[in-house]
């Protein structure tokens, strides 16, 4: 299957029976493997993945998202890390440079923290240890359930869900199905992942050796003294910070998020 022009799209099958569906464009190595947020999917990083031409870099959509299946038996952080695993060892031989964003942040951590053979060097944006509270956790599967979907057009979700980067990224990424425009991600599912997600990993983390860009934003998630800690507690760490962005660096702050990441990837 033909994703778009220079890029080529796959799948792997987990053992419960989960498709992961990924996308790679063609390049020189190492592979760059780039996992989104959240609710979100890979299609956020293909001005990403252009922007590192040159680059072979393989974006997939975990489970739960994107076109991977919806509504997965097992939604543990264990599951996306072999999900993650699957598709690199499919795809390459050779270490790869892992980059996450929020909840993909943490994947990406875990699997440089489980498997240090298949990493190269890690890229983190916008991602510390977790603390969420379980009413927090409600709350975002409730502001799921309130879409009133299905959305009857583009337009029509838009003004539904607001003008946001994020939100555009969400209506970019709706699924037309006969009934209308529904997301590609079910509410109850993305409760028991950010649940998942939000319980600390301090050992997982302490014990990363491969080379970590922290990558934070001044509007993003979380505070200085926390951004402090996880970068201290780290091994082998480099921060950088910036500036008028949001949690969603990658989509309003592109051209700083692109200048950090082709400089720390491009050490060899």
């Amino acid at each position: 299957m033909i994703a778009e022009m220079g890029a080529v799209a796959n799948q792997v099958r987990a053992d419960d029976g989960t498709t992961i569906v990924y996308t790679v464009f063609a390049g020189e190595g190492p592979t760059v493997v780039i996992l989104h947020g959240l609710a979100g999917s890979s299609r956020e990083f293909i001005p990403t993945a252009h922007a590192l031409g040159g680059r072979r870099v393989i974006l997939i959509d975990q489970r739960g998202h994107g076109r991977s299946t919806t509504r997965p038996a097992d939604t543990s952080r264990g599951a996306f890390v072999t999900d993650v695993v699957r598709v690199i060892m499919a795809e390459t031989s050779e270490p790869v440079d892992v980059v996450g964003q929020s909840m993909g942040a943490h994947t990406a951590m875990l699997v440089a923290a489980i498997r240090p053979d298949l990493v190269r060097r890690l890229v983190m944006l916008e991602r510390n240890q977790g603390g969420g509270t379980a009413e927090e956790h409600t709350a975002l599967r409730d502001y799921f359930r309130s879409w009133t979907v299905p959305f009857a057009s583009r337009a029509a979700a838009a003004a539904a869900l607001g003008d946001g980067p994020l939100e555009r990224a969400w209506v970019d990424d709706l699924e037309k199905r006969t009934d209308g425009l529904h997301p590609r991600f079910d509410a109850d599912v993305m409760q028991a992942t950010i649940e998942a997600v939000e319980e600390p990993r301090w050992a997982e983390w302490e014990a990363v050796e491969v080379p970590v860009l922290v990558i934070y934003a001044d509007g993003g998630m979380f505070s200085e003294s926390e951004k402090s800690e996880f970068v201290r507690r780290g091994r082998n760490v480099e921060r950088e910070d910036l500036s008028n962005a949001s949690h969603d660096a990658h989509l309003d702050a592109f051209d700083q998020w692109i200048d950090a990441l082709r400089r720390f990837i491009a050490a060899r």
